[in-house]
């Protein structure tokens, strides 16, 4: 498996990396202050104009097909994201953490996720390398996601109790049953307690894992150079936190969004299985056609033909 990336494209997303985490945290950081609707989409925006700049240097320092490929990753990573985002609200919603907290939570949960994308990209990449029917195994593992999301299998999302990390850290971590502040843990007695916020962060880490699972192997179907599907998986989870701020209060309105994604799974699912065993052939470009147009129709119809009668809790 060949690869873009090169000592010096590494070194300089490393770069770029560090220093955008480091002004989130440091200059552009308001502690635990709440983040508006305007700075969340000014911070939406810087995030997805960096991500642009990073891809045009893939254009012009790479090549034509690879800025394609990261093009067509980071527009199907953000499309996916979205419906994490449902997850983070039930959490939130769930054990009432304010959007104070939330800022904290998600920063930090991000943070891990960098470092949690890399290891399954990384053993990702090993396994399509060593065992090129590990793709079919993708392919097959996309098309029962798509199935699941047409049949709305999700619903265990909708209770983070149900949560097998959330019960093993409760029977495992010492811990407190109030919120102290914005601290993860406090000491009483001369012992480290958890805070329900650290449960929190265990289950937004733990939804991200479970939702890695179902979309690098969707990166996968668009890029197997690890250099374009790692990059594009960072910059868009980078941008998650400021997306979440923008679209909490209206996630539940894209009231297609599943139907949309079951069906850019179900195609990426069905690309891979078929371009494996040599059957067929689809360029990245109307890849990244398909993607954005299922994408389009999806957030156009939600616009324009909203259920009569949307699920209680999400009107």
């Amino acid at each position: 498996m060949s690869t873009a990336g090169n000592p010096t494209l590494w070194a300089v997303f490393a770069l770029m990396v560090v220093v955008l985490v480091a002004a989130d945290l440091g200059v552009f950081r308001k502690g635990t202050s709440e983040i508006s609707l305007r700075e969340a989409l000014y911070r939406s925006l810087g995030w997805i104009s960096v991500a642009a700049l990073f891809n045009a240097g893939v254009f012009f320092f790479v090549g034509h097909e690879q800025g394609l490929e990261f093009t067509a990753a980071y527009l199907l990573e953000q499309a996916l994201s979205v419906d994490n985002l449902f997850v983070f609200v039930v959490i939130f919603s769930a054990f009432r953490v304010g959007p104070k907290l939330q800022h904290r939570v998600l920063f930090w949960g991000i943070i891990g996720a960098v470092v949690l994308r890399g290891i399954f990209i990384g053993v990702g990449t090993a396994l399509v390398r060593n065992f090129h029917w590990v793709m079919y195994l993708f392919g097959a593992v996309l098309i029962w996601t798509a199935y699941k999301l047409l049949r709305g299998g999700d619903e265990e999302e909708e209770d983070p109790a149900n949560n097998p990390a959330f019960r093993l850290f409760k029977r495992v971590v010492p811990a407190v049953p109030e919120f102290h502040g914005n601290h993860f843990t406090v000491r009483q007695g001369g012992k480290l307690l958890a805070t329900p916020l650290l449960a929190v962060l265990v289950l937004v880490e733990t939804s991200d894992v479970l939702f890695a699972m179902d979309s690098i192997p969707a990166v996968f179907g668009v890029s197997n150079d690890v250099f374009i599907v790692y990059t594009s998986n960072i910059f868009a989870i980078l941008g998650l936190r400021s997306m979440y701020f923008l679209l909490s209060g209206v996630v539940h309105q894209f009231a297609y969004l599943k139907t949309g994604l079951a069906a850019i799974l179900g195609f990426i699912g069905a690309k891979m299985i078929l371009h494996e065993a040599h059957v067929l052939e689809v360029s990245t470009g109307l890849s990244l056609g398909i993607i954005a147009g299922l994408l389009a129709v999806t957030i156009v119809a939600s616009s324009l033909f909203p259920p009569k009668d949307p699920p209680e809790g999400k009107k």
